[in-house]
């Protein structure tokens, strides 16, 4: 991990400098704390080192979320599949839970303009399952959060990271709610949970540092707070260029990556 964090620059704001020059000792050493608390390795694809300024974090990809949950919860696997139009998908709900789910596909309905939803299901040593269900409106709302996504935009540019890799985008989101659902309903308290959720938490928390700090001389900006996702405003400030484009290689760096393992 020090190897690679040696490899690791700026953004254009900070001159495309090394991280270690850049960034506060403290950050530095807590996000190497998240990382190997959390027990992933970046060579794997299992997060990644960002710089926000001079607070340097580790963002954990869903390869890292996979591996996280079944390492905490025991977990034999953690698939995702895509529905497309036409598909016959059914199941049950019991007690607020999805289950007995069944989906049904034709080879003629894979088509990425024809994404209704994605679901993905985590199958526990005890023959149970936990299924999480979204529609294409909620994953895109999600995406929305995204920093490459515009404030009045509602489905995906042309050429970007979301239209290109359509189907892999649905499925990351969809695992990383449910993983991130099902961790969190564990009755395990463990440090390594603790870290999970401040991996997403000290990522935000620099972003928030960073556009914060880059405004402040600016002109006052009155924003308008709403519950509970509020959307990015866009500018262009090159910081927050520099945020937007960390934003794009890291879901290509992801993208890219599970069209090996292809589940």
């Amino acid at each position: 991990a020090w190897l690679k964090l040696q490899e690791i620059k700026t953004g254009k704001q900070d001159g495309y400098r090394p991280v270690l020059e850049v960034c506060s000792k403290d950050s530095v050493a807590n996000s190497l704390l998240n990382m190997v608390v959390q027990g992933l390795n970046p060579e794997k694809n299992q997060g990644y080192f960002i710089a926000y300024g001079h607070s340097l974090t580790f963002q954990r990809s869903y390869f890292g979320t996979m591996a996280v949950t079944k390492r905490v919860t025991g977990a034999k696997s953690i698939d995702a599949a895509v529905i497309y139009e036409d598909d016959d998908v059914d199941y049950e709900m019991k007690a607020g839970k999805i289950t007995s789910l069944t989906h049904k596909q034709k080879f003629n309905n894979i088509n990425k303009e024809k994404i209704t939803g994605a679901y993905c299901i985590i199958a526990l040593p005890n023959g149970e399952a936990y299924t999480e269900l979204m529609t294409i409106e909620e994953i895109r709302k999600a995406w929305g959060m995204s920093q490459m996504w515009g404030k009045e935009q509602k489905e995906e540019k042309k050429g970007s990271t979301h239209d290109e890799f359509k189907q892999e985008m649905a499925k990351k989101t969809v695992i990383n709610r449910a993983c991130k659902k099902f961790i969190n309903s564990s009755d395990d308290s463990s440090l390594v949970i603790d870290h999970f959720n401040q991996t997403d938490e000290s990522a935000e928390e620099a972003q928030v540092e960073e556009e914060i700090s880059n405004n402040a001389n600016g002109d006052y900006i009155d924003v308008e707070y709403t519950e509970p996702e509020p959307e990015a405003e866009q500018s262009t400030n090159q910081p927050d260029a520099d945020l937007e484009q960390a934003a794009v290689d890291l879901e290509k760096q992801e993208a890219g990556a599970d069209r090996g393992p292809g589940f």
